[in-house]
């Protein structure tokens, strides 16, 4: 039976083989069992073209598995080295201003580079040819970080070519690609698809048809890209295949990835994620300075989760992923980077498996005193001496050995979409229109209600596990999604801007949201500036995005002065669809999302500040982000305390807040 791991991220090459024993004794004497390596070691493994050199890997993975050790072995794609990148220098990326994105950090290459990826399927042959039956090798991690640092899109030579050949697929005809992007607006039209550019460096906006098609496209590349590589290693492994995404990056489509591969994988780095990707009031960001935003890094664990799924259409609650990177110290990368909360590298991991996590693994085992990332901490400090993540690392180590991965289905599920990321990117019509941050608007006001939730792709067909389904901002409500929501016998609720765009960027007609059964027209959209938010009969108020709701179905929430802000009706299924018309603040997310959770039938607790719940098969989990004691059902939590409470087997229903009695 497979059961929860620990395990660290460890960098071989960067320490004298002398050294290597000892690390590895300590490693297994805190209870660590999976290690990963050798996602940067190109230039090491192929120092000249051609003429390789496995020894010294060969004595690394030897030392690990000596120990009891599980390796889990990168491709080294991500760090093509110098003479590669001199022998064919046009397959660096370029950025939006057409400034090639040069050798000398990470994540130097264009994925629509043929020469490249000929030189990625060479060396991974190479490496899966004599690791690949390895039985010490117990998993694979394709490239890293697809994505990070803005490098899922490029503005090449060679992007540009392959751009031109996407196109031709898709439309068959430059006349079909004028009508779907409207190129008769400016005088854009195209005479053949050699004459399609790439949508920058234009005097204003570009065509929102033809920026969205490029992402789409630029999606499509990592995953073709990603998917040679599984094809390389599939013929000669039978270990699974993992990738590991970065947290609040929506530059390509996870879940296409994840059809490839066998696990799906996140680098979680809860501090650095509060200071750097989130959108939050300073008041929010000072009391979680020291722990990371309360529902951050649950809401990616239940999305990877999702997209652990993809490979072999599992439910989203069983799908297979893992923590590939857990911050367990101050990192080096965010514009201001305090020191964890004590406790809360344990907290963290913990959070992880109560969503169902297999392993989690910390970056890194020791902190580099050389180079980028010297100020990234690790669980030892540069002169080895043991860093405060290490005796957290271990003591949930010892916590989860014996104990299987798993979590509970989802009470709620949040539909959660790339596309529509996209095209919100591409005309947000409003400066802090974000899709993910809009999201998780509608994830924490489930989660502060004490709900468990599912993260769901758009294309889902099927909605009856869930007695209640969000869906906000979804840009087009695809066929099968709308023919489930028909039928769903439970509630829904979606907005605002949804089914708002067809697939080619465009208003639709009939007017949005034109979701089945709802006599309701969005007439007119405002985006508003922070001052100006516009207060709900209800309480709470709408903030950045507004419109202006017509038609006869019920009016369920109304502004102060009585123009309606929520519209709702019966499905054909005998639930009831509810669309809202407008972004809501916290105040009016977690009063609404409350209301459309007790008519569904939930039970909903009212948690402390702070205080999160998940449910496994076999405990209620409860986490305190608060930086000051809690009081819980379960009992006090000091700051980043953690109870674990186990749950009768009669108490499992998704209805039944007395789960833990």
């Amino acid at each position: 039976m497979t059961s929860r791991s620990v395990g660290v991220c460890y960098y071989p090459e960067h320490w004298p083989e002398g050294v290597w024993p000892e690390d590895v004794r300590r490693m297994a004497e805190a209870g660590l069992r999976k290690v990963r390596i050798g996602e940067f070691v190109w230039s090491r493994c192929e120092p000249a073209p051609g003429r390789y050199d496995w020894g010294w890997l060969d004595r690394a993975i030897g030392v690990l598995a000596d120990a009891g050790l599980e390796v889990v072995l990168g491709t080294p794609t991500a760090t093509p080295p110098k003479w590669l990148v001199d022998r064919m220098p046009d397959m660096v990326a370029l950025d939006g201003a057409g400034r090639p994105r040069r050798f000398g950090s990470r994540r130097h290459y264009c994925f629509s580079h043929e020469g490249y990826r000929a030189e990625c399927r060479r060396i991974v042959e190479a490496m899966a040819g004599r690791y690949g039956r390895d039985p010490r090798i117990t998993a694979w991690q394709t490239d890293n970080e697809y994505g990070c640092h803005d490098t899922a899109v490029s503005y090449s030579p060679a992007a540009r070519h392959a751009f031109q050949e996407w196109c031709a697929r898709r439309y068959r005809s430059p006349d079909a690609l004028n009508r779907a992007w409207g190129n008769v607006f400016w005088s854009m039209e195209v005479r053949d698809f050699d004459e399609v550019e790439l949508p920058n460096l234009t005097v204003t906006e570009p065509n929102p048809a033809h920026v969205l098609a490029f992402r789409r496209f630029s999606s499509d590349q990592v995953a073709s890209f990603n998917r040679e590589q599984t094809e390389v290693l599939r013929k000669r492994t039978d270990a699974d295949l993992i990738h590991n995404y970065m947290g609040r990056e929506t530059g390509f489509d996870h879940w296409d990835v994840g059809a490839d591969l066998d696990v799906a994988s996140w680098d979680s780095y809860p501090i650095g994620f509060l200071s750097d990707r989130l959108d939050l009031p300073a008041e929010h960001k000072r009391l979680y300075l020291r722990q990371g935003d309360p529902d951050m890094q649950a809401f990616h664990h239940d999305l990877y989760r999702s997209v652990g799924s993809a490979k072999d259409g599992r439910s989203p609650s069983d799908g297979r992923w893992w923590i590939m990177e857990q911050q367990p110290g101050p990192v080096n990368w965010a514009p201001h980077n305090p020191a964890p909360l004590p406790g809360m590298a344990r907290l963290w991991a913990h959070e992880a498996f109560a969503h169902g996590a297999e392993s989690v693994l910390y970056f890194r085992w020791r902190q580099a005193p050389f180079a980028q990332e010297q100020q990234h901490a690790g669980l030892l400090r540069p002169d080895s001496v043991a860093a405060p993540g290490l005796a957290e690392a271990a003591e949930v180590a010892g916590e989860v050995a014996d104990e299987a991965p798993g979590t509970a289905p989802g009470q709620v599920a949040l539909v959660f979409d790339y596309p529509s990321a996209w095209a919100w990117e591409t005309q947000p019509q409003g400066a802090d229109f974000e899709y993910l941050h809009l999201c998780l608007t509608f994830y924490r006001a489930a989660r502060k209600l004490g709900l468990d939730l599912d993260v769901i792709p758009a294309g889902t067909a099927d909605l009856s596990p869930w007695p209640l389904v969000l869906i906000p901002g979804l840009a087009t409500v695809p066929d099968a999604l709308r023919g489930a929501i028909a039928a769903h016998g439970a509630r829904v609720l979606a907005g605002p801007r949804a089914n708002a765009k067809t697939p080619e960027m465009a208003i639709p007609l009939p007017l949005p949201p034109d979701l089945p059964g709802l006599d309701c027209t969005v007439a007119l959209v405002e985006s508003l500036p922070p001052s100006a938010d516009m207060p709900l009969a209800g309480g709470g108020a709408l903030t950045r995005w507004r419109e202006a709701l017509e038609g006869g179905a019920d009016v369920v929430e109304a502004l102060r002065d009585g123009r309606p802000a929520a519209m709702a009706a019966r499905t054909e299924g005998g639930g009831r669809l509810t669309y809202l018309g407008g972004w809501p603040d916290d105040a009016a997310a977690l009063r609404i999302v409350r209301r459309e959770a007790e008519a569904a039938g939930l039970a909903v607790r009212d948690l402390p500040e702070g205080v999160r719940t998940r449910r496994t098969p076999t405990h209620r989990v409860w986490l305190n982000y608060a930086a000051e004691a809690r009081d819980t059902p379960a009992g006090r939590l000091p700051p980043a305390g953690v109870i674990r409470e186990p749950i009768t087997g009669s108490a499992r229903r998704a209805s039944d807040p007395e789960d833990d009695a």
